[in-house]
């Protein structure tokens, strides 16, 4: 089955309609324009400025990721359009009151492209179904106690390696490091898309994490990915949550690079998993390719899980590596479902899925 043929055969299931991308006018104004994002480019962006390697690719490149080279900042607006078409009509739940969302960007290991397209997601999300107001940085220096009392929820998109850090600075490191904790423990929200699991830990033959507090509210770390374009059968565990209502009962299909977690970085007794890998189904083909020396035992690959941190709300979701992704509607109602259960404005089963 060709990739686009997935794509119509997972909307199709699920909306009963082909997904011709029709473009709706609202008030976000001129879509296919280019966005300025908010938040100056810091210490983050310098730092990986600084060592460009001489094989980066060209400005536009989609589809993939670099390591070390300038972070591209804009989407491309014929996927910002496609993206425009899957977006809600309204939100699933009522705003409590009028909320507002940061966006952090900054990847320090491997750069995803598609991370522009999803900051616009999430703010066309809120612009669209008026759940949240969205502000979007690339800079790690927003991340401060002062500045986070205006936000409810955090939206970590796709952020690699110690995205926080700077290794000229500790005092300032440790303060955003607790600065983000502290947001979470003390009542408001984290979400999180792909590679945001891909941060702070080891890469060699012993998998640890190198901030357990992080590894453990995020809900694990990365250890392996089949690599896009992998056809992944998904699983629907808790097809009564609000955050699935939009996905079929009986599972689905989708194509995309899929993330892995080490074996004790990820448990069913700290998180509420809502899709998982439906390892039974996959290939033995496709599940050779997992190294057998970090191959989880337990056959357990989340997708998409929630908990509770402290007062807080962490969900995450594993898939969004290529920008297609973000043309299933499917996808992105899931995501702005998430991003209300972080918020506090969808009520849901969070309790860990394993006792």
């Amino acid at each position: 089955m060709l990739h686009g043929d997935i794509i119509t055969s997972f909307q199709a299931a699920i909306t009963g309609e082909h997904p011709i991308m029709k473009l709706k006018a609202f008030r976000i104004g001129v879509a296919l324009a280019a966005v300025v994002l908010t938040g100056s480019v810091g210490f983050a962006q310098r730092a990986v400025a600084t060592a460009k390697p001489t094989n980066c690719p060209a400005e536009g490149f989609n589809g993939g990721f670099s390591r070390g080279c300038p972070q591209k900042q804009f989407a491309n607006p014929a996927d910002i359009s496609a993206m425009m078409a899957a977006l809600p009509d309204k939100p699933y739940a009522t705003p409590q009151s009028l909320r507002h969302v940061l966006v952090l960007c900054r990847a320090v290991g491997w750069v995803h492209t598609s991370i522009p397209l999803a900051a616009k997601m999430v703010e066309y999300l809120g612009d669209k179904t008026g759940a949240w107001m969205t502000a979007i940085t690339y800079d790690a220096a927003t991340i401060t106690p002062e500045n986070l009392k205006q936000y409810d929820a955090i939206f970590l998109d796709s952020t690699t390696g110690e995205f926080l850090d700077d290794p000229n600075d500790k005092a300032g490191t440790d303060l955003r490091r607790q600065a983000l904790l502290d947001f979470v423990k003390g009542g408001k929200g984290l979400a999180g898309i792909h590679a945001a699991t891909d941060s702070y830990h080891s890469n060699g033959p012993t998998l640890t994490g190198t901030w357990p507090e992080f590894n453990e509210m995020i809900g694990g770390f990365f250890k392996f990915h089949w690599t896009y374009p992998t056809l992944i059968p998904v699983k629907v565990d808790d097809p009564n949550s609000p955050l699935t209502a939009m996905l079929p009962a009986r599972g689905f299909e989708i194509v995309d690079e899929t993330y892995t977690f080490a074996q004790d970085s990820f448990s069913r007794k700290r998180v509420h998993v809502l899709t998982s890998i439906n390892y039974a189904k996959m290939s033995a083909e496709d599940k050779a390719k997992e190294p057998a020396a970090t191959r989880r035992t337990d056959g357990d690959y989340a997708l998409s899980y929630t908990q509770r941190v402290g007062n807080g709300r962490v969900f995450y979701e594993a898939h969004g590596h290529d920008e297609k992704v973000y043309f299933l509607r499917p996808f992105v109602a899931h995501m702005l479902a998430g991003i209300q259960y972080a918020l506090g404005d969808l009520k849901a089963d969070d309790s860990p899925s394993a006792k």
